[in-house]
């Protein structure tokens, strides 16, 4: 959907006539029912005055095509600026310009296509701008079929009209050379650079027609993207199915089919405990059925799994468009009915009501997701709920199905391929942890290494000399320390203080915790562990779960002041005080359950309290302990 389009001189009139920010606006509130706000409208009045002075140029043909606000098919994401016409070999070709307001930005160390500016009313950290043109246009090569067909040239860059470049500027930094050589970044008193790039690929106009016939093409993966995630699927061992993960991705394999002839809506509830192999299937699914030619999206709450696994999919390459196939929960806010072949929606017990920086966007993020998508699968584990805002139930999920219209399926993953494959170790976890009584007392004779240490120096040196064999385990904590902005990019700024023993929480910049070599120096936390795995971790326990008067005691107050995930649980003591121990019950065990079940081969624990210490170490060996603390 294009919000507005037409030629060059029609364009350029209306910015004379000073009318072209009113009929964007009016285009909006028409083709999507939305609202204006004051601060958006000026930045239209503001940009499109810049691009009336680029297209100021009789060799930029007056017949050119010129739309503003195209939306992506299937996306919440939209082309600020789209230039079309024909260069002197007739070949159609579209310029893709992303406009920025911006004045100041810094760059990110370590952080792949990532800068901090001042946005959204304060510094954020937000994609470069033309890594986030480059995405534009690989998203349109990759599943827009007339451009793929018609051999569009795409031509993107971005247009910073506020900033004026200075020597060694953050934003030509070297980390950021690759989106840059593909997708120019042009500032303040860059318009004839500007204007030169536009002139290299149009020298005559199209009268609009292939901005036009890409807004109607039809959506469809490309063979490249196909080939593409195939290969990297192959190539990686870690992602081949086992038992009733074949089952299950089968079923979904067989529904997608069915949805497709019949057109009907349907929803998969995929339920599986720590080490089922979830996330395994979700991959293949997405690399399947993308290569069967379905339009398909991998999303989930945290941003840690998707991060994970579209770089290990990618492997070496610095750049990929399969970025784009993984998407946070909320992008769906906006998304019309259908839109999108199929959903995978991780982790969906972490699924939130509202989207949005400040949660107040949609109606809720199931809906959307069934809304969105012909056929929408929940991989779901219900004790993994970790934060006051969960709504991910399979109660919840039928109940928005029937909303939809939509018909329910259930499989049920049994299958446990972490902690050695030992179901008898989450038993006993879930038990020691009173989250569900198991006939696990004890860990005898279950194959699985969990050891409880007296201080966290001793627990580091075990899992830092676990990790010296293949940079796969970590150092885990429960969210008990805070995690101030001031030195979050630093490795030696220590959040967490315990005696003498002191670590940094996981960086903010950097790579993803569980992949960046140097991650083994910090502690992570459960939104950057959740939904992943490793050889061996150490969780650290706080004084949010101890042993009392031979009971486990969960205290919500002593959790981290920047804890976003107990948001509003001391205001619900207030009024409610049964209701919020409850929940700060659930959300302190489950996320312990968590943590301690992210190892595939090992878990070593440290608890701040000492009596917990003392019933987890009894617990692990005897079953006497267990029988006489009933």
């Amino acid at each position: 959907m294009i919000i507005y389009s037409g030629i060059k001189s029609d364009f350029m009139q209306e910015v004379d006539a000073d009318t072209i920010a009113y009929t964007v606006r009016d285009n909006i509130l028409a083709k999507m029912h939305r609202t204006t706000g004051d601060a958006e409208f000026r930045s239209w009045v503001n940009s499109l005055e810049y691009m009336y002075k680029v297209l100021n140029d009789s060799d930029i043909p007056q017949n050119s095509g010129v739309a503003i606000e195209y939306n992506l098919p299937n996306t919440a994401k939209r082309v600020d600026f789209l230039v079309s016409g024909y260069n002197s070999k007739r070949d159609a070709n579209v310029v893709i310009i992303e406009l920025k307001q911006w004045e100041t930005l810094n760059k990110v160390d370590g952080l792949d296509a990532l800068v901090e500016t001042y946005t959204g009313h304060g510094l954020r950290r937000v994609v470069h701008p033309s890594y986030q043109a480059w995405s534009y246009a690989a998203m349109i090569n990759d599943y827009n079929e007339y451009a793929q067909s018609a051999n569009i040239g795409l031509w993107p860059c971005a247009y910073l009209h506020n900033y004026l470049r200075k020597e060694n500027d953050p934003l030509d930094d070297p980390q950021y050379r690759d989106y840059l050589n593909d997708a120019p970044a042009f500032a303040k008193g860059d318009v004839p650079l500007l204007r030169a790039y536009i002139k290299r690929v149009i020298e005559t106009g199209d009268d609009g027609e292939t901005i036009y016939q890409i807004d109607n093409g039809r959506i469809k993966p490309s063979k490249s993207l196909q080939d593409a995630i195939v290969g990297m699927l192959e190539s990686n061992p870690e992602f081949n199915l086992i038992d009733d993960q074949k089952v299950v991705f089968e079923r979904v394999m067989e529904l997608s089919r069915l949805c497709e002839r019949d057109g009907k809506k349907r929803v998969l509830i995929a339920k599986g405990g720590p080490g089922t192999g979830k996330t395994v299937i979700a991959v293949n699914l997405l690399a399947r059925l993308t290569q069967q030619g379905a339009f398909v999206q991998y999303c989930s709450k945290n941003s840690a799994p998707r991060t994970v696994y579209a770089n290990k999919l990618k492997g070496h390459r610095a750049k990929s468009s399969i970025d784009n196939m993984f998407k946070g929960s909320g992008s769906y806010v906006d998304v019309p009915k259908n839109a999108v072949d199929v959903i995978l929606a991780d982790e969906a017990h972490r699924l939130n009501e509202k989207s949005g920086l400040y949660g107040n966007q949609g109606i809720n993020q199931i809906h959307e997701i069934i809304w969105a998508s012909r056929m929408s699968v929940f991989f779901i584990d219900e004790a993994q709920r970790v934060t006051v805002k969960d709504i991910g139930s399979v109660e919840e999920i039928k109940r928005w199905a029937a909303v939809n219209g939509a018909q329910v399926y259930e499989e049920e993953l049994a299958s446990q391929f972490r902690c050695n494959g030992s179901d008898g170790y989450l038993a006993w976890v879930d038990d020691v942890l009173e989250i569900r009584h198991t006939a696990n007392f004890n860990l005898e004779e279950i194959n699985y290494e969990f050891v409880v240490f007296d201080s966290p120096e001793e627990l580091r040196e075990k899992v830092v000399e676990r990790n010296q064999v293949s940079n796969k385990s970590r150092i885990l904590a429960g969210y008990c320390w805070d995690w101030p902005k001031a030195g979050r990019a630093n490795t030696n700024s220590h959040d967490i203080k315990i005696g003498d023993f002191e670590i940094s929480w996981n960086l903010e910049g950097g790579q993803a915790f569980a992949i960046s070599a140097s991650s083994i120096n910090e502690a992570g936390c459960i939104h950057t562990t959740q939904g992943l795995e490793f050889e061996y971790v150490g969780v650290i326990i706080g004084d949010d779960l101890r042993y009392e008067d031979e009971r486990l005691v969960t205290d919500y107050t002593k959790r981290a002041r920047t804890d976003q995930s107990i948001r509003g649980l001391k205001t619900m003591g207030e009024s409610d005080p049964e209701r919020a121990q409850k929940l700060g019950d659930e959300i302190i065990k489950n996320t312990y359950r968590t943590l301690m079940t992210r190892g595939m081969r090992g878990c070593y624990v440290y608890a701040t309290d000492s009596g917990l210490r003392d019933y987890l170490r009894a617990r692990s060996q005897a079953t006497e302990y267990y029988v006489t603390s009933l």
